[in-house]
């Protein structure tokens, strides 16, 4: 199906054409999509002093990329019970579907449910899962979950997390994919060559964490290690040789803008590759990582990419197609999104 040509107008309402592009999020936290408001619930539930919204709002300021870390933890502390999962996969579809997202795959850290709560992750896959049927009934938008091992916390810890992720894939076939998140520098990718290997062989796809907060180095070894997606590469940038094989194998970045400004990672918006990587050929998707800690979400970094970078309408709708074909999506589902995409003209002016 040939792709409907694009005409940019100088009166069009360019944040309404990008609510309305089909979307998918590649690259979004599970526990970071808790907003203030429903963190006092949560704390409501479970506290003998509940916070106030002030005091929740604070929980989501922080200086640097290890500020940024505590945060997250002081949110995941206050996710007590499943139905407290229940509930936030619930209102993460409800605010993916109000951007124009049709899907998403959303990372869910098995490592801080096994690591921090020292119980059994089934109860909470459950939730997640009556959440996620639940919101794709009421919204439309689909979820797929990546299980993220926290690398920080150790190989052997994320064996457990990798060994339960294929365990449960075989019940949950939404469960499609493993990644490493937390902190680069403690936990380098290298260290679970095997894993990622014994997590391959058991169908499972295979993501990384790799050039946020650390050198190209982290990169490297996460496509090593076999990983198909990069999560931020940041540091890309700082390596031609790297560029160049990212480029020629097309793998997929999934590119976090504001994430990477608020938790220092990058100085300010003027100094991200985002643009660069996209001329330079690269396999950029946007995603939103954290989007109530980072004051953002998709559709803002779409805005943002548009408004800040000067990515024409085109270049959006390309950006878009990215993310669905870099999906774990299957075949059949992923093309007809893709048509979608290359068909979409938005609400353009007469």
């Amino acid at each position: 199906m040939a792709r409907r040509e694009l005409k940019q107008d100088p009166v069009l309402d360019t944040t309404a054409w990008l609510r309305g592009l089909p979307k998918a999020e590649l690259h979004l936290h599970l526990e970071g999509t808790v907003k203030p408001e429903t963190l006092v619930e949560l704390s409501r539930r479970h506290e003998a002093s509940p916070l106030t919204l002030e005091d929740a709002r604070g929980l989501y300021r922080y200086e640097n990329f290890l500020g940024f870390l505590t945060a997250f933890k002081a949110v995941t502390e206050r996710l007590k019970t499943p139905e407290d999962y229940e509930l936030i996969t619930y209102n993460m579809i409800r605010e993916l579907a109000g951007q124009g997202v049709v899907h998403a795959e959303v990372y869910v850290s098995f490592g801080i449910i096994f690591y921090w709560k020292k119980t059994d992750v089934e109860p909470y896959v459950e939730a997640i899962e009556r959440g996620r049927e639940r919101g794709e009934k009421d919204f439309g938008t689909t979820v797929l979950w990546i299980v993220d091992a926290v690398r920080h916390f150790g190989v052997e810890e994320g064996a457990r997390v990798f060994r339960k992720a294929a365990e449960l894939r075989k019940r949950y076939p939404s469960i499609v994919g493993i990644g490493i998140g937390g902190d680069e520098a403690r936990g380098p990718a290298d260290q679970f060559r095997d894993l990622y290997k014994e997590a391959r062989d058991a169908g499972l796809r295979l993501t990384a964490h790799a050039g946020e907060s650390v050198g190209p180095e982290s990169i490297w070894s996460a496509i090593n290690i076999g990983a198909e997606r990069i999560g931020h590469a940041l540091a890309a940038q700082h390596d031609p040789e790297l560029l160049e094989i990212l480029a020629q194998k097309q793998i997929p970045l999934e590119i976090n803008v504001t994430s990477n400004i608020k938790t220092g990672c990058c100085k300010a918006f003027d100094e991200h590759p985002v643009k660069d990587y996209f001329e330079s050929g690269l396999m950029v998707t946007l995603n939103s990582d954290d989007p109530p800690m980072f004051g953002s979400d998709l559709l803002g970094e779409y805005c943002l990419a548009e408004s800040c970078y000067g990515f024409t309408l085109e270049q959006m709708r390309e950006l878009a197609a990215n993310a669905v074909e870099a999906s774990f999506l299957d075949p059949t589902r992923k093309l007809a999104l893709l048509q979608k995409v290359e068909q979409y003209v938005g609400p353009m002016p007469a």
